[in-house]
């Protein structure tokens, strides 16, 4: 018996790895992250899986079916959006994990940033722009280090990668605004890669009122970022000298 923490990647289900759809396929339990994870994966499940709504439940909750499933030997997919390691909480499920003496195996899935920028059709790092990629979030219920504050992530002018935060543009600017000027490109990109993804290409000055218009309110991805302009030096990578 084993717990594996898969990457379901960002909607789309064709963006699972090989390795994570042949757990599901054989998992007598999953748990897997309500609306965050695109349904048409749990339609490979056996059809005598347990199937169980993470949004729903509490990390005792889940301790509760893990327990389950060792009794039975039978593995669990623990299906999370975009890649596990990101926001996941899984740290917390591992520690509960070893102090039952259950194994477990981490399958890396398409993050959302990632899938974001393949939609865009857009470099995250482009030379002679920037070199650096930055995740981040805004504080909410989890509280962001005084170090971590995005007035000084951004004191480089990295690729911003803001996850979490869409209902927060207006403080985003306010902080933003003074390192990168008032027409940076900025795209908000909502669900990427689901049916009804929806994207927004906008100057940092008015993302709060595009982000507005447009009426969304959650599962979507702020980036902020000069290599947008899609302006750049060739790159030596390539290059024939």
């Amino acid at each position: 018996m084993k717990v594996y923490f898969i990457g379901a990647g960002p909607g789309d289900p064709e963006l699972i790895t090989i390795k994570g759809l042949k757990v599901i396929q054989r998992s007598g339990y999953c748990i897997y992250a309500g609306s965050l994870v695109n349904p048409e994966l749990l339609k490979s499940l056996p059809a005598h899986a347990k199937v169980y709504d993470s949004s729903r439940m509490s990390l005792e909750d889940m301790v509760v079916v893990y327990k389950e499933a060792m009794r039975h030997n039978m593995d669990v997919a623990r299906i999370h959006s975009g890649d596990p390691s990101i926001y996941g909480a899984i740290q917390e499920q591992m520690h509960a994990l070893d102090e039952l003496g259950i194994t477990y195996e981490t399958i890396p899935g398409v993050s959302s940033f990632v899938a974001a920028a393949a939609v865009l059709r857009q470099e995250l790092t482009l030379p002679g722009v920037t070199q650096t990629i930055v995740i981040t979030r805004m504080e909410g219920k989890t509280p962001i280090p005084e170090k971590e504050h995005l007035s000084v992530l951004a004191t480089a002018t990295p690729t911003l990668c803001i996850f979490l935060s869409i209902d927060k543009t207006e403080e985003i600017a306010k902080i933003l605004l003074p390192h990168y000027g008032k027409d940076c490109p900025v795209a908000v990109v909502y669900k990427a890669t689901w049916p009804d993804q929806k994207i927004i290409h906008t100057k940092l000055s008015d993302i709060t009122e595009e982000v507005k218009r447009e009426d969304i309110k959650k599962t979507a991805l702020i980036i902020v970022g000069w290599t947008l302009e899609k302006q750049f030096t060739r790159s030596v990578l390539y290059s024939q000298g």
